[in-house]
């Protein structure tokens, strides 16, 4: 298995993986999945900033994704990302996720961000929270209740990672460009 930027001609695989965990499990609370040419246009932004979008892919096939995007628009949260990632079904279990989001760890820290977070949905998904918890994320809240899939409630779980000393101490970097107000 190799892990690699992601392409424009990576597009159907990363909207076939994720529209299964849209149709199929609440990882993500969007309700219709986006097509290959939305993907795109999404992996396109995050990189356009500099920021890491890869996949982890063997023999050809892409088997799952990993990202960093800004965690909120402000200007204050320079130093913070937001990871996600996804596998696909055929791949979980097979340190698909594991390879590809320590990949992003490792460029976020490269970047000099300080904290990572995941906001992972359903806090059930022992999965993701598993994965998350293994590489160094700690638990930091639950929201209950705030999504409502596939017929039921879910939850969110908050989860961070300090990377580059955390805040322990200031930062010695510009951080991620926002322009939120």
């Amino acid at each position: 298995m190799i892990v690699r930027d992601a392409t424009e001609a990576d597009a159907q695989a990363l909207a076939a993986i994720y529209g299964d965990a849209v149709l199929h499990g609440f990882g993500t609370f969007e309700e219709e999945p986006p097509t290959a040419a939305d993907m795109d246009a999404r992996r396109r932004a995050v990189q356009a900033q500099g920021l890491p979008y890869l996949v982890a892919e063997e023999d050809g096939q892409v088997l799952g994704f990993a990202y960093a995007g800004p965690f909120r628009p402000r200007a204050a949260y320079r130093y913070t990302l937001e990871d996600s990632v996804y596998v696909s079904p055929d791949a979980k279990g097979k340190g698909v996720g594991r390879a590809v989001l320590a990949a992003v760890i490792a460029a976020c820290e490269a970047l000099g961000i300080r904290q990572l977070m995941a906001v992972i949905g359903d806090s059930e998904n022992a999965g993701s929270i598993g994965l998350h918890r293994s590489l160094g994320f700690e638990q930091t809240g639950v929201g209950r209740s705030v999504g409502f899939k596939h017929g039921r409630w879910v939850d969110i779980v908050h989860m961070q990672k300090p990377l580059n000393g955390g805040d322990t101490l200031a930062p010695d970097g510009g951080g991620v460009t926002l322009t939120g107000h």
